[in-house]
Order: C-alpha cells, then structure tokens, then sequence
C-alpha cells in the first residue's frame, strides 16, 4: 500500500473518531445541567453545532489529504459520482468504521469516570420507535435519515463544485450539518453517517445493533440519490 494512500485512510480514521469523541460527548457529558454548579448544559443547539463545527474544523485540518469524507454515506455518493475509485472507497468505509469504534471507546472510557454512569444513561447512539428521542416511527426516522443525508450531499456536491467559491465548502457543509441535526436530534438523535451509528452502538449493544441497520440504509441510500441527481441534472458538462 503506498504511503500516500496510507495517509488517507489515517485521516479518515482520526477524523472519524473526533467526530464520533466531540458529538457524541456533547450530548454525553455536556448535554445536561448541573455538570458543575456554574455550568448550564449545552442542550439541543449545542450538541447540533458540536457535530457541525468539528465537520467544519476536519474539512480544513484533512480535506486537503483525504478529502475528509469521515461517513460512509458520502464515500459511497462520490463513488457513484465517480469521484472516487472503488479500492479508496472501501478503505475509507473500513478506515471510518475503525475510527467511529476507537472514537466511542474514548467517549466511554471517559464518560465511566463519573461514578454511576453505565451505557444505560447512552453513549450517544441512535433509535427509532421506542428507542427515538422522541418517540418516532420507524417509517418516519427512516424517511427523515433518507431526506437529510441527500440533503447533506446535495450541499457538499454543490460547495465542491468548479462554479462554487474556493475556500467556504467546509462552513457550508459544517453548517449545514447543524441545521440537520436541529431537525433530526427529536426524531432519530441525528445519524446521516453510518459510522458515527456504529461506534456507540458496538459499546451500548442491546437494541441499539438491531437498529443500526436503519442508520446504513437509510444514509447510504439518501446519499447514492443525491449523487445520481447532481451528476445528471446539475454537474457541469
């Protein structure tokens, strides 16, 4: 494997594990009131901007070595865009899952420091129908993973195109990562990314690996959409 494939892959790991260490540990260590007696917790638009924000960082910090997909859901939509070849994709999917593991081990680790936590009190994965936030169907959760993941590529294909301006695709992808989870953190506690699925959901086990077939499909198919309809109808000729 050659050393600049290899440096990639590493990026794709490293970032993945951040975004899974910072917006999971959002919603697990910061999310509530009274951590500390003066500090207010984050709430609903913290954890949004804590996902957003470290996709925004990540596009600067390894976006010029991998290209900082960091979620399968967006290798798969640039390799039906053919931005990507198939040996890369499946190396960043492996790279990405392996980072979401490793980021959701530290997240645990740390999080176990506070006597009484259990995975119980959650770790940040997702569910849907009795397991959602706020009680959604598994129709609606779906639908809404599908919706917003196509959304998501549909900005990134647009903010990396020739005619975009240079330089703003991280804000206007990190940005708009906020806003899905604005909408999403009720529904399914915000997926759009398989791999940020998978890293809580192997430590927490029980209901939340059935599930997890949910936040792959959903995502994946969202995004293939959303590459489908960018090359054909708006990618320039």
């Amino acid at each position: 494997m050659k050393s600049d494939d290899c440096k990639k892959y590493a990026a794709e790991l490293i970032g993945t594990a951040a975004l899974v260490l910072i917006g999971c540990g959002s919603a697990v260590i910061a999310s509530k009131a009274g951590v500390l007696p003066s500090i207010q917790g984050v709430g609903l638009l913290g954890i949004a901007f804590a996902f957003g924000l470290t996709v925004l960082v990540m596009v600067y910090a390894i976006g010029n070595i991998s290209g900082c997909h960091i979620n399968p859901a967006i290798t798969v939509a640039m390799l039906v865009a053919g931005k990507i070849k198939a040996k890369d994709a499946i190396w960043y999917v492996v790279s990405q899952c392996i980072g979401a593991i490793i980021g959701a081990g530290i997240l645990l680790a740390i999080a176990k420091g506070l006597p009484g936590y259990s995975t119980a009190d959650g770790l940040g994965q997702n569910g849907f129908g009795a397991h959602s936030p706020a009680g959604y169907s598994l129709g609606a959760c779906f639908v809404a993973e599908l919706v917003l993941t196509a959304l998501f590529l549909f900005v990134i294909f647009g903010s990396l195109s020739e005619k975009a301006p240079k330089g703003f695709a991280g804000i206007s992808i990190g940005f708009t990562l906020v806003l899905i989870h604005i909408v999403a953190i009720p529904i399914t506690g915000t997926s759009v990314n398989p791999a940020r699925s998978l890293g809580p959901a192997v430590f927490v086990g029980g209901d939340a690996l059935p599930q997890l077939w949910l936040f792959w499909v959903a995502p994946i198919v969202g995004g293939i959409l959303a590459a489908i309809i960018w090359k054909y109808a708006f990618a320039q000729k």
